[in-house]
Formats: C-alpha cells, sequence, structure tokens
C-alpha cells in the first residue's frame, strides 16, 4: 500500500482538484521548484517563464488522490498587472523568494497583501525560502522568515530546486491544508466552495501600541 503523500494510483478514491500558484520575483527558482516537483528535473540554465505556465501533480492525501494544477507565474515587473488573473480564484498561493536576496524576500510582502484584497479570504499561504543549498550564502534572516510567516498564518519552508530539499514536503503540505479547508467549507467537505471563512492577513508595517499595553 502506498505510503500518505505519494503519487496517486488508479486504486485510489478520486478527490478534488485544487488551484495552486507560484508567486515571486523573476530568478527566484519558482519553475525549478515546479519542474523538481512535477518531473523530477532541474537544469541550471533554466529560462524565465514568460506570463504563466500550468503543470498538474496528482498526489495521495489520506488515501485520496488530490490533484494539483499548478500555475507558474512569470515574476518579471512588467507582468505583475496578470497577477490577478491566476491567483483570483486559486485555493493556494506559494510564496517564493531567494534566499540569497533581500529584495525578493520583501516582495512576498507585497504579493501578501495583494492576495489579501483580491484573492479568496481563505486561501492557503505558504512560503518558501529557496535555493537553501547555498545557505552559506544567506542574507535573509530566518527568523524574520519565519516570524512574517507565522504572523499571516503561513507556514514557511526551506526549499532548493537543485538539491531537491523540502519542495515535496511544501507541496504535500500545502495540499493537506487546503484539503482541511475544504472539509470545513461545506457537509460534503469536498463540494465547491460556496462560502469563504477570513483569512486574518497581519499588516507587516509598524504600527503605534495602545499607551496601556505592551507588544510581545
Amino acid at each position: 500500500m502506498m505510503e500518505e503523500g505519494g503519487v496517486a494510483t488508479s486504486s485510489m478514491r478520486p478527490g478534488p482538484t485544487f488551484k495552486l500558484v507560484l508567486l515571486g520575483d523573476g530568478r527566484v527558482g519558482k519553475t525549478s521548484m515546479v519542474l523538481r516537483y512535477v518531473n523530477n528535473i532541474f537544469s541550471d540554465k533554466q529560462t524565465a517563464t514568460i506570463q504563466a505556465s500550468y503543470l498538474t501533480k496528482r498526489v495521495n492525501v489520506d488515501g485520496l488522490t488530490v490533484t494539483l494544477a499548478i500555475w507558474d507565474t512569470a515574476g518579471q515587473e512588467r507582468f505583475h498587472a496578470l497577477g490577478p488573473i491566476y491567483y483570483r480564484d486559486a485555493d493556494a498561493a506559494v510564496l517564493v523568494y531567494d534566499l540569497m536576496d533581500k529584495d525578493s524576500f520583501a516582495r512576498v510582502k507585497s504579493w501578501v497583501k495583494e492576495l489579501r484584497k483580491m484573492a479568496n479570504k481563505n486561501i492557503v499561504l505558504t512560503i518558501a525560502g529557496n535555493k537553501c543549498d547555498m545557505d552559506r550564502h544567506r542574507t535573509v534572516d530566518l527568523q524574520d522568515s519565519e516570524r512574517y510567516a507565522e504572523s499571516i498564518g503561513a507556514h514557511h519552508f526551506l526549499t532548493s530546486a537543485k538539491s531537491n530539499t523540502g519542495i515535496e514536503e511544501a507541496f504535500l503540505d500545502v495540499a493537506k491544508r487546503v484539503l482541511e479547508v475544504r472539509k470545513g467549507e461545506s457537509p460534503e467537505g469536498m463540494s465547491s466552495v460556496a462560502h469563504r471563512k477570513s483569512l486574518i492577513v497581519v499588516d507587516d508595517q509598524p504600527q503605534a501600541p495602545p499607551p496601556s499595553k505592551c507588544c510581545s
């Protein structure tokens, strides 16, 4: 019998399809992550994504065949306006930054603000610090990124398409969490989403605390 999280087989119960979108600056490695996850391939000469690409992956979650419909979006600024087309009805978003690029992490926070305004309110968020095989060149503080992820209700993973680290775990975690959300949204569990729960996203801009209280 196949272990949980393995590739789906015909003997498993058919399940839902979840739309997942990858967001992040250009050159952070989004395409390499998807290709490693779906096709188990990696190339150091991966070309930049133009607009968006689409791949699917079937996985086993609790004996159920879940299909991840993965949209890999372009990170270049000239394609930024197209973002809402892909994430507006997404079940989950993986926000990718380069561990060696502080600006790419700052951009993740901007994407979160956009998702708060434009995406489904119960969208599942994951933050991936990519290129962890180059950790010795890290410029983004791990504690900062993990604290930020926690503040917005996201899970944080360190990933590397090159060394195939953390990618399987990150996508499987996404599938499990979306499945939990779907089950809680309707009596049938797997039916189409009719009502959305609220997701509280903490603004990263500092605010003055009330005079009688202190920040923790």
